[in-house]
């Protein structure tokens, strides 16, 4: 099994959420995050904003943060999908992190491994 971590502009989570729908991938979870990628987000050095009682440049911008837990032979059709739909010119797309899932236990029923998805 693997998770995918997938971050993406807020505006694109419809399109993400219709593609694992479409795939009859369950078990989604979605955050609210902010951050910045090797652009390293809007820098304006005029622009400081107090926060917490420190002035800092703000260069985090909002990002949607969806989690899945897929089986193995899903994962390359499912970010192909997810990639082509995304694909675009301009910088801060999002990413995709997909990562080893040693064990999944169901709370409700004790099922455990695929079963369990």
């Amino acid at each position: 099994m693997k998770e995918l971590v997938i971050i993406v502009n807020p505006q694109k989570l419809e399109t993400v959420k219709g593609i694992l729908d479409a795939e009859h991938v369950g078990g989604i979870t979605m955050s609210n995050v902010m951050g910045c990628g090797t652009q390293r987000g809007i820098v304006n050095p005029e622009k400081e904003t107090l926060m917490k009682g420190f002035k800092t440049s703000i260069n985090l911008l909002p990002k949607i943060r969806i989690e899945v837990v897929v089986r193995n032979e899903e994962v390359e059709n499912l970010v192909l999908k997810i990639r082509d739909a995304l694909t675009t010119t301009t910088v801060g797309g999002g990413k995709i992190f997909i990562r080893n899932i040693e064990e999944t236990i169901r709370i409700r029923t004790g099922e455990s491994g695929e079963k369990a998805l």
